[in-house]
């Protein structure tokens, strides 16, 4: 993981990764290569939810509708994640009581929340064996679009429509995994998530997806509106360490917040005690009041104390068109049975 991506990654083509593209190739070529290898397969639909660049975009609150969704439908989904950092034994289900963001890593306590979880490091099969072992109806993996262990029924891409695919070219000259079209090519959705910025991304994004016989569909992610509503009326410091934290910061704005300071971090920065004690200080000397993401209030749990002075603001992603999660959930379990029924 890149701590801080380089900023002409974000702008359009020019010298720094003209020259980086001979290296880019090959890394998207390896890629390719790896993600071509057949997997193997669990007797459960399988739904990934992915994205084609590196850093964040998304995937964890697209992870957490289609739970929803699955479990309102009357299945028993599992969550099936890689773990970032997490030194626990794995696979391993994931205890929220008893594990920390160090054991399993942050996103998987968010999981941990919602549905049952699995974290199984680079072994995506072994932690879909362990969780059809425990019940599971259905595996949600967040994560691990370009891994090929485990076989995938349906595949959802996830796009920060903010920053889009950048300069459209693959690390290290872009943000690219690899080259977009044979991703679109391997998954069935682009889900592009975020306020339009200007200019829009969307467009070139639709258009992408539609070469590639996809749809690209618009979600938003909307703050919980009791948490707004708590902070509304205060000057705030507002801190988050994900894959882009300014997309936070923006959220916290157009919900109408007063964000007064802005604090970034890289993606699961480890924040030691005497750095939140910095920020608590800093926040207390100019009046404002702490606020954080549910991602990064996950890794503050060894400090209960400061912990206590910080608000949270949970989200929900909302696509624009709900029914695409049903019809999502119904492939895979189409598909899943017709692997069934072929083995």
């Amino acid at each position: 993981m890149i701590a801080k991506a380089p900023s002409f990654w974000w702008r359009p083509p020019g010298l720094a990764s003209a020259l980086l593209a001979p290296f880019g190739a090959l890394v998207g070529a390896e890629t390719l290569r790896r993600m071509g290898k057949a997997g193997g397969s669990v007797p459960v639909p399988v739904i990934c939810v992915g994205n084609p660049t590196v850093g964040g975009a998304g995937k964890t609150p697209a992870a957490l509708a289609l739970l929803e969704f699955i479990a309102l439908r009357g299945g028993r989904p599992f969550a099936l994640s890689r773990g970032h950092g997490g030194t626990a034994a794995m696979p391993v289900r994931v205890d929220p009581a008893r594990h920390t963001a160090a054991d399993v890593g942050d996103e998987p306590l968010l999981l941990a929340r919602r549905a049952p979880t699995i974290v199984a490091g680079a072994d995506r099969l072994a932690g879909a064996r362990l969780a059809v072992a425990e019940g599971a109806t259905h595996i949600v993996m967040d994560d691990g679009f370009q891994n090929p262990g485990l076989a995938k029924d349906v595949s959802v891409l996830v796009v920060d429509r903010g920053v889009g695919v950048g300069n459209g070219r693959v690390l290290p000259a872009g943000p690219l995994r690899a080259p977009l079209a044979p991703q679109m090519a391997r998954a069935d959705l682009m889900l592009v998530v975020g306020p339009a910025p200007e200019p829009d991304t969307l467009p070139a994004l639709a258009a992408l997806a539609r070469a590639e016989g996809r749809a690209a569909i618009e979600a938003m992610l909307e703050p919980e509106p009791g948490a707004i509503a708590r902070l509304r009326g205060r000057p705030l410091l507002a801190f988050a360490g994900i894959g882009r934290p300014g997309k936070f910061f923006e959220m916290l704005e157009l919900a109408g917040l007063d964000v007064a300071e802005q604090r970034a971090f890289p993606d699961h920065h480890p924040f030691t005690e005497a750095e939140i004690a910095a920020l608590a200080a800093a926040a207390k000397a100019r009046g404002l009041g702490l606020v954080t993401t549910t991602k990064d209030a996950a890794r503050l749990a060894a400090f209960p104390a400061i912990r206590g002075l910080i608000d949270v603001v949970p989200v929900t992603l909302r696509p624009a068109d709900e029914g695409v999660l049903d019809l999502l959930i119904a492939q895979a379990e189409v598909r899943a049975a017709a692997r069934r029924g072929g083995g």
